[in-house]
């Protein structure tokens, strides 16, 4: 059974840190501000708003140190990652979960914050959050309910997310463990320590910035590796800011995943609001939930 990280209460701590992307300070600051707003105290990692020069938020070893000591640190009941972007793979064999695994508190994330989810549910079975980060809250962000999913979700409301329906949906329901995030690193782990277990669960995909070809490539490995044969259902998220080749690909990303899902029974639901952009409801990665896939909507409940 799921291990699911004690709710957040009033005055608990939330460390924030950035074990992948450079992020500057002022960036953090509506987030920082906005959770003690809603009663928590926070605790900034050594890498938000750091001095390094480079892509990543410090080198290997100060954001690995970084990660560690929010994840040690009895204080903290839940760490929050400034952003994604690229990094995790890097580091994510060499973080200790010894300590963790008796005492889990949530992780929140996604992107490149997949990884992570991906390798606590497959290898300790333990719960975290797929949910907007804290570039999120900036410009009025915090006033969605997208960000607002966050707060519920910390606090332990049940979740009942609903959404239109897509041309290309699948009738029916499906009931089981929810699990996925950005389809480039899914296909990335495949094989790998951290690769996500998905037979009877609902899975998951959303991704920004890539090329038709990609997705297309991206999605045939999941297939070949059997990721998608014996879901219990599957939920595409969105899919934005892709990028043709001077000879055109011939398909939307929606076709694409459509073409090669098409021999399969289980529902199916295109643009959920999981996504890179502000339409990104928090998930809790490997939580029971029911998919229902109807002619005129789609709600997921737990």
């Amino acid at each position: 059974m799921i291990k699911i990280p004690p709710y957040l209460r009033k005055g608990d701590t939330i460390g924030i840190v950035c074990p992948a992307g450079f992020m500057m300070a002022e960036k953090v600051q509506t987030c920082v501000d906005t959770l003690q707003q809603w009663g928590y105290q926070v605790k900034l990692g050594k890498t938000v708003g750091g001095d390094s020069q480079t892509y990543f938020s410090g080198t290997d070893e100060e954001r690995l140190n970084d990660f560690q000591q929010m994840l040690d640190d009895d204080e903290v009941k839940a760490v929050l990652c400034g952003r994604g972007g690229y990094g995790m793979g890097r580091i994510i064999d060499k973080i200790d979960f010894k300590k963790f695994k008796k005492q889990p508190k949530w992780v929140i994330g996604y992107s490149d914050i997949t990884v992570l989810h991906s390798h606590l549910y497959s290898n300790y079975y333990i719960s975290s959050l797929h949910s907007p980060m804290a570039g999120a809250f900036n410009e009025e962000g915090y006033k969605n309910e997208f960000v607002l999913s966050l707060k519920n979700a910390l606090e332990g409301k049940k979740i009942k997310y609903s959404c239109p329906a897509h041309e290309f949906n699948k009738k029916g329901e499906a009931v089981g463990e929810l699990v996925g995030g950005n389809l480039a690193l899914l296909s990335h782990l495949v094989g790998t320590d951290s690769d996500l277990k998905t037979r009877g669960r609902i899975l998951f995909i959303e991704d920004v910035g890539e090329q038709l070809y990609n997705i297309d490539r991206m999605m045939h490995q999941l297939k070949r590796s059997g990721k998608l044969a014996k879901l219990a259902g599957l939920i595409v998220g969105g899919f934005t800011e892709t990028q043709n080749t001077e000879r055109p690909f011939g398909k939307t990303a929606y076709e694409i995943i459509n073409e090669l899902i098409s021999e399969y029974n289980y529902p199916v639901c295109f643009d959920f609001p999981v996504s890179h952009s502000d339409r990104n409801y928090a998930l809790k990665v490997g939580v029971g939930y029911k998919l229902r896939v109807t002619k005129s909507k789609v709600t997921l409940e737990e």
